[in-house]
Parts: C-alpha cells; sequence; structure tokens
C-alpha cells in the first residue's frame, strides 16, 4: 500500500503543485557554453500576435525560459548557445525573422555565480 509520503507526493502532483522532474545538466559539459538573456519587444500587441509569438518561441530549443515582462520590453527570453557565432545565427535565423518582432537587447552572462532551483516554501503539511 502507499505511505502517508507517497500519498502526500501524489497529491500534489494531481493538484499541479508538483509540475515534474528532471536532472540538472551543466550546459557546458554539453557544449553550450553562452548563456544570454534576450530582452524583446514586440511592433504589435494583438491577442494573435502575442500567440503567434509565444508558441513560436516554444518550439525554439535554444530558448530554455520565456517570461511576459514590464518596461520598455515585452519579454525576457533565456537563451543556451554552442559560442556567440551560433547565437548570432540564432538571432538572424530564427528570433530576428519572427513577425513582429521590433527589437532585440541581449545580455550575455559572464559568469553564473549561483542558480536556485528549489523555491523558499514552508516544508509544513500542505492541506
Amino acid at each position: 500500500s502507499d505511505t502517508p509520503c507517497l500519498r502526500r507526493v501524489k497529491k500534489l502532483e494531481l493538484d499541479k503543485v508538483i509540475l515534474g522532474y528532471g536532472a540538472r545538466v551543466d550546459p557546458a559539459k554539453v557544449g553550450l557554453s553562452v548563456v544570454v538573456y534576450a530582452s524583446v519587444r514586440l511592433s504589435e500587441h494583438s491577442d494573435d500576435s502575442t500567440a503567434l509569438f509565444e508558441s513560436t518561441v516554444a518550439q525554439l530549443s535554444a530558448v530554455t525560459e520565456c517570461s511576459v515582462v514590464t518596461g520598455s520590453h515585452d519579454y525576457l527570453l533565456k537563451i543556451v548557445a554552442k559560442d556567440l557565432v551560433a547565437y548570432e545565427q540564432f538571432i538572424k535565423k530564427s528570433l530576428g525573422n519572427l513577425k513582429y518582432v521590433s527589437n532585440i537587447e541581449t545580455t550575455v552572462v559572464l559568469k553564473q555565480i549561483f542558480s536556485h532551483n528549489v523555491l523558499p516554501v514552508d516544508a509544513s503539511p500542505i492541506e
């Protein structure tokens, strides 16, 4: 029979509190030595243009995160690449060619100090 702990984990999965499981992989050890954050501004903000942008970006394997942000840009993308030449090609052939993209500003990560994948939540029992 299921233990109380296993039942709790299954409930958290069913309630979509736990969204999935995965391994943390060192990007450099799999040939992805460049991490960049690209701030993207759209030229049009209709429901159709944002939906098209979001669905297209979701299919680009180099894009590991996509967030809607406030300020002078509309989206913040985290992108991994083999090197800066590969990132330049990605911008020219993929991201830069997307309909409604009017501006892309790139911030290259020189060194990542840390990355937490654990949320700061209270570990008390969930009702």
